[in-house]
């Protein structure tokens, strides 16, 4: 969704760079890029106007006069303000001290209100509630047949007892929810009310009288990210006619330009609290401001990739799988089957191009991103799962007429698993030198990893007990040579402890990544 105000505020910090220091001329090209960037991302013009100001005043001052690298100063503080206009502090839900806690979901027609509640209780199931949805949109055709089926998808509760399209009434069914989620011991009611087109007066009576049957702990205002500066609009109206606690904000991973999201916040005076950003029921997470100002400045977003990491991988499958690595075999524990393990590991946490987005720089390469092919991986399972466990624990032994077999038996051509099983070798090797404290092919190793400074000492050891030759013309040749390599470490030597001058063009790579780096 941010792609494009990602695209320009990068152009402009790339023109800073290189500067020494930043004239009140480079400050006013600055800030006129970035509101112009800011502009056609539809964002609101009082908070455009807002931001700029803020930038300005604190880019003219001090802190970054006398700044080292007043680029990367300026960059600072762009992040910091995007932080601010997006809420600042990350808000969490409020939970009642006694009895069940009441959330009630409000909006307009086609926000994605009744999706979205089973997104919210499939996420308060993962934090260890028992969540109740209740049905209380009667009004709109096959409203509650849909909130029941999401809730049987997302594995909680619903509260139904009318069948709606134009049935019931939702004061009732709110009131009578709660007693039943005490009777049941549900500890969260999550209310999904009607919608409509656009703000009336019908509408804002009925949330009014659910709000003050149930009276809730919180009430979410959700809100379509894709529909732009009405989002605003609409927001401020059900401040004003009901009263909202906080936002969320529904289809973040669309294509239109965002401004709602960077706007709503400020506008309001009410914090986003969540974003779903997918249709699946997982695609859903709390809403931290500080994350998505680095993900839209392209700095990346390494906390949620570690939560969604944890949240997915076992301590102890990954023990166990470093122990593999680290084995006195150089690696040969960690077979074919261990490899689809950890792959399906990986898949688990989502899109691949998702997950490649969460990293730093890799807006740079979004088009390759976006363009990769995620059948790769289930190409790459079905050629593993076509070989015998003999083959996945000894992949040595699949020669020509066992690799024509498995290429049968998963539809690709042989060459597909030729090209898998010597990757697989490849990463293998480089897997086990890191684990085993061998750093990266060709370098050092690293202290504290496996082998580190006592595998160091040895080496010291063992070049300290070298002998030098008996035969008289050897050991000249040999003094010779040693006399020339310290003399050319005197004269200085390039970085990598490679020959002064060869540290560039003629840096060769070690032979095991050459195969990666194509």
């Amino acid at each position: 969704m941010f792609d494009t105000l990602s695209d320009r505020l990068s152009a402009t910090f790339k023109n800073l760079r290189g500067k020494g220091r930043l004239s009140e001329a480079d400050i006013d090209a600055t800030a006129r890029e970035i509101r112009i960037a800011l502009l056609e991302a539809d964002v609101a013009l009082p908070v455009v106007r807002a931001f700029i100001k803020k930038v300005k005043e604190r880019a003219a001052g001090a802190e970054v006069s006398k700044a080292l690298n007043p680029a990367q100063q300026v960059l600072k503080i762009v992040n910091e303000e995007l932080v601010t206009i997006l809420g600042g502090e990350t808000r969490r839900l409020r939970f009642a001290k006694s009895g069940p806690t009441v959330i009630m979901l409000a909006g307009l027609q086609g926000a994605g209100k009744t999706t979205l509640a089973g997104k919210l209780g499939l996420w308060l199931k993962g934090e260890g509630h028992s969540p109740l949805l209740v049905a209380c949109d009667l009004q709109r055709p096959n409203a509650v047949n849909q909130l029941s089926v999401v809730a049987e998808r997302a594995g909680v509760a619903v509260y139904a007892p009318q069948p709606g399209n134009g049935v019931g009434d939702p004061v009732t069914v709110a009131k009578d929810s709660i007693e039943y989620a005490k009777t049941k011991q549900y500890d969260v009611v999550v209310v999904d009310t009607a919608g409509r087109l656009g703000i009336d007066q019908e509408l804002m009576q009925q949330a009014a009288d659910i709000r003050d049957a149930v009276s809730p702990d919180e009430i979410l205002f959700v809100v379509d990210a894709m529909i732009g500066q009405d989002a605003v609009n609409t927001a401020e109206a059900f401040r004003d006619g009901v009263g909202f606690d906080g936002v969320v904000l529904s289809k973040l991973d669309g294509d239109a330009r965002g401004g709602a999201a960077l706007s709503i916040a400020h506008v309001t005076g009410r914090q986003i609290m969540f974003a779903s950003n997918g249709e699946k029921l997982d695609e859903f997470d709390a809403f931290h401001p500080d994350r998505m100002a680095s993900r839209i400045l392209d700095m990346g977003d390494l906390l949620t990739l570690i939560e969604q990491a944890e949240k997915t991988f076992s301590q102890e499958e990954a023990a166990k799988m470093a122990s593999k690595l680290q084995s006195s075999k150089g690696g040969k524990d960690f077979t074919l089957d261990d490899f689809l393990a950890q792959m399906e590991q990986v898949r688990k946490m989502g899109s691949i191009s998702k997950l490649l987005g969460m990293l730093p720089g890799m807006g740079q390469i979004k088009d390759q991103i976006a363009n990769l092919d995620e059948k790769d991986v289930d190409r790459t399972a079905a050629i593993i799962k076509s070989m015998t466990p003999k083959e996945r624990a000894e992949p040595t032994i699949i020669n020509g007429s066992r690799r024509a077999r498995i290429a049968k038996g998963s539809g690709v051509e042989v060459s597909a698993v030729k090209n898998l099983v010597e990757r697989f070798f490849d990463a293998r090797k480089m897997m086990s030198k890191m684990a085993q404290g061998g750093g990266m092919p060709g370098m050092p190793g690293i202290p504290g990893m496996g082998g580190g400074p006592g595998k160091q000492k040895k080496q010291i050891k063992q070049a300290k007990g070298k002998r030098k030759s008996g035969n008289p013309m050897k050991r000249k040749a040999e003094e010779q040579a040693a006399a020339e390599r310290r003399e050319q470490a005197a004269q200085g030597g390039g970085a990598f402890g490679l020959p002064a001058g060869q540290g560039g063009k003629d840096f060769e790579l070690p032979d095991e990544f050459k195969k990666f780096m194509g």
